[in-house]
């Protein structure tokens, strides 16, 4: 019975994909700062009425659900963990935008064809994402010492953040990349949101290809550290895979609403390295001591709130001027 939810799930999944894609930006143009905020509101008020949605269901068990290894889940703290697992990986987000933003500066992609290209960036990331979690909640399960290998993931990446900052990006040295170059030629040339063109030389990817692994690949890299946060919050599967679809499909409307504002938002990446360093230790101490949701929640919006508004309240970078030459 519990697979007629997920099965509700994944076809409520498609159906935004194809109504977004097929309806609502089905001619290729650039999205507006306002169009964006609109659809931010948008996502957002649909992972809260499906949030809304687990409390019942669980509280309810509708479908025989609300129930992991034999022990009841009631509709609170489910509604609670699935909230918390989302805020996390919204938060997260936020640095993948940024890097996304980079990318599509790098490769030049037109504003009119940058919506295609994270269209197929987030039918990645939810594929990607989906197995991940399944995967991971199964080996929590199966060994316990996995918690550990994941807390401690967390942590080292936390503090790598701290110490080292963003790494710069190098998409010339993405290892997909370099294995495309093997099997297809690649152009520079644009053909508005074409992948591929065919010439008198035969099929060349374009830059909206090669845009797309790099991103794809990034993504596989954050989700490295998403799969620990979403298991720290809760082991029940539905919960950790839905609330970081939600959270996903929100990332493209986030993206032409924020990407532009990496310089702002200074100490960001300061304030998540410190949620996943709460959230790895959360995860190797749940042995001994279990951390509440709520206190958990709690200390990431905290932590969230002060970075942003401590970058806000800064003073903007200047950049400097160029260096005057000597005649």
């Amino acid at each position: 019975m519990i697979s007629l939810l997920w099965i509700g799930l994944i076809a409520l999944l498609l159906l935004a994909l194809a109504l977004d894609l097929g309806v609502f930006h089905r001619e290729a143009r650039e999205q507006s700062a306002g169009e964006a905020a609109l659809w931010s509101l948008m996502w957002v008020s649909t992972a809260l009425a499906f949030n809304l949605f687990v409390y019942f269901a669980y509280q309810h068990h509708w479908l025989g659900i609300g129930y992991l290894n034999g022990v009841a889940i009631g509709g609170g703290q489910a509604a609670l963990e699935f909230f918390t697992a989302w805020i996390v990986e919204e938060s997260l987000s936020l640095d993948n935008i940024f890097v996304i933003a980079t990318v599509m500066a790098y490769f030049r992609i037109p504003a009119e064809s940058q919506h295609r290209l994270l269209y197929w960036g987030v039918l990645g990331a939810l594929v990607m994402r989906f197995v991940f979690i399944i995967s991971g909640l199964a080996l929590v399960q199966r060994f316990t010492w996995a918690t550990y290998v994941f807390g401690t993931i967390l942590i080292v990446t936390a503090i790598k953040m701290m110490a080292h900052g963003q790494e710069e990006l190098r998409p010339e040295r993405n290892g997909l990349v370099r294995l495309m170059q093997r099997f297809i030629p690649l152009t520079s040339k644009h053909e508005g949101c074409a992948f591929f063109i065919k010439n008198t030389n035969g099929w060349h990817a374009t830059p909206m290809f090669i845009a797309l692994l790099v991103v794809e690949s990034s993504d596989l890299l954050f989700a490295i550290d998403s799969l620990p946060a979403v298991i720290a919050v809760t082991a029940d599967p539905f919960i950790a895979f839905s609330s970081n679809a939600f959270a996903i499909l929100g990332l493209r409307a986030l993206y032409f609403l924020l990407a532009g504002l990496h310089e702002r938002f200074i100490y960001l990446q300061q304030g998540l390295a410190v949620i996943l360093a709460f959230v790895g230790i959360k995860m190797i101490a749940s042995h001994w001591y279990h951390i509440p949701t709520g206190l958990s929640l709690g200390f990431i919006a905290v932590v969230l709130t002060v970075a942003i508004v401590a970058s806000l309240r800064s003073e903007p970078k200047v950049p400097e001027p160029p260096p005057v030459q000597e005649h």
